[in-house]
């Protein structure tokens, strides 16, 4: 008879300083809760999620296992081990969704090759909450993560990207770090088409979530948003 295998669970955590129940299905955070064995991309970060989740923990004594940054199968196989012994794990980002533009991706991808059974969350993800309330093309998007730090790369990379929105007629969704946030938008004004439709979603989920669509034309009329070191989400359809 074949022992029974542990799942894969994907959970959910917060984008923000936001409770569980603003975020979290009960039936999700239920999951979460029973849990014992964790991998995660920052154990900072998810000791401060699993307190917000109200595990019964103590949470010192979860067994929590990060992510390395160079894996190999061996390494992955060691993670997903309570899984092949019959224990449930749970897998955690650092915001949002895991394995969306994440890197527990690759765990996942491993899961899948050993048989382990693998199950998403419900919960939130900061790109798909950016791109339904942008009032941009939602049949047609791509995620493109970080654009290029020099000033000449990044430039050429929003034309090239705003080029392919106006062939394609597709969103094209992008991230920075927070505290480039204010350089970004400036080079988005100052590269794109006054046609062009630029989304801007920052701090989603929390108290400050605010978002803003218009044309790069009408941008360009109004004060610049208040965005330094808010995590905030970039998208662009260009006609």
């Amino acid at each position: 008879m074949t022992a029974r295998r542990g799942a894969l669970f994907l959970v959910p955590v917060s984008l923000g300083d936001t409770t569980c129940a603003h975020i979290l299905p009960h039936e999700v955070q239920a999951i979460a809760r029973r849990l014992r064995h964790f991998v995660v991309e920052n154990a900072k970060t998810a000791r401060s999620e699993l307190k917000r989740l109200d595990h019964p923990g103590p949470v010192r004594d979860i067994d929590i296992q990060v992510l390395p940054e160079k894996d190999s199968s061996a390494a992955l196989d060691a993670l997903l081990a309570p899984a092949l012994q019959g224990q449930d794990i749970g897998l955690m980002s650092e915001a949002g969704c895991p394995a969306v533009a994440d890197p527990g991706a690759r765990l996942v991808a491993r899961a899948h090759a050993l048989g382990v059974e693998v199950r998403p969350l419900v919960g939130p993800s900061s790109i798909l909450l950016a791109l339904m309330a942008s009032g941009l093309n939602g049949q047609s998007f791509a995620f493109n993560g970080y654009l290029p730090v020099a000033d000449a790369e990044r430039d050429g990379r929003i034309r090239q990207i705003e080029d392919e929105s106006r062939r394609l007629q597709r969103t094209q969704i992008f991230i920075e770090t927070p505290y480039r946030n204010e350089r970004l938008f400036d080079a988005l004004l100052a590269n794109c088409r006054p046609t062009t439709r630029l989304c801007v979603a920052r701090e989603l989920t929390t108290d400050n979530e605010w978002v803003a669509s218009a044309s790069i034309a009408d941008w360009r009329k109004r004060p610049s948003p208040e965005l330094a070191k808010r995590p905030t989400l970039f998208l662009i359809l260009a006609s």
